[in-house]
């Protein structure tokens, strides 16, 4: 007579480690959960009891909102006055840095009312130091060589034209292209600009224009006429 064998005793399984992280992680998510509820619940009954601090919030964001926004509006007219009222001196140009002489192109296109004009100078500019769009609808790209020492400086030369003539129009979209510099220009550089229908700045230029009022395109011959009509047509 064979003896039957006592049922063995069916193992329970554990729950692996990445199923007990979720679970922690789930039970973490659900107090925090429910812990901002909470604070969110006491802070409106918070609220609705003190209605008046909801008052003096929003009285105080208004106040901040219009000062800033005074504050704001005070600067632009600052910035136009000085825009108008920008002026520089040979001397003055003739002691800047390359860069800074480059931020003096761009502020005088600023002033001469180029809102968009801006500096792109450094490495890998092609040949375009300062951009601008005029009120007239004309795209300006202008190449700037400082010299400190002014006209005792190197002057400059039919080379750098013809780096501006070779990427201002293909590679900028130039309509008007220009370089600008408060030192020496040579003939042939003159010559060879003529020819290829760019406008040099030259020392002389560059004072008047920086010394008054006048735009750039005024002191400059044979300059494209207008893309559009403006109401300084």
């Amino acid at each position: 007579m064979t003896r039957r064998r006592p049922s063995a005793r069916r193992r329970t399984r554990r729950p692996s480690r990445p199923q007990q992280q979720r679970d922690a992680q789930l039970l973490v998510f659900a107090v925090v959960s429910a812990a901002a509820v909470g604070l969110a619940v006491m802070a409106v009954n918070w609220l609705l009891a003190h209605w008046w601090v909801l008052i003096v919030v929003l009285v105080l964001a208004v106040l901040a909102g219009a000062g800033w926004l005074f504050n704001r509006q005070q600067r632009a007219r600052w910035e136009a006055v000085r825009a108008r009222g920008l002026r520089y001196g040979l001397p003055q140009l003739d002691a800047l840095h390359h860069t800074r002489f480059e931020d003096a192109v761009r502020e005088l296109m600023q002033r001469d009312g180029c809102r968009d004009a801006q500096r792109v100078g450094g490495r890998g500019d092609l040949g375009a130091d300062v951009k601008a769009t005029d009120p007239f609808g004309r795209r300006w790209v202008i190449q700037c060589k400082h010299r400190r020492n002014g006209v005792q400086g190197s002057a400059v030369g039919t080379p750098d034209l013809q780096v501006l003539n070779g990427t201002a129009r293909q590679v900028h979209g130039a309509d008007v292209a220009v370089i600008v510099t408060n030192g020496r220009v040579t003939g042939p550089a003159v010559t060879f600009a003529r020819q290829q229908r760019l406008h040099v700045v030259d020392r002389r230029t560059l004072a008047v224009w920086a010394s008054g009022s006048r735009p750039l395109w005024e002191l400059l011959r044979a300059v494209p006429p207008p893309r559009r009509p403006t109401p300084m047509s």
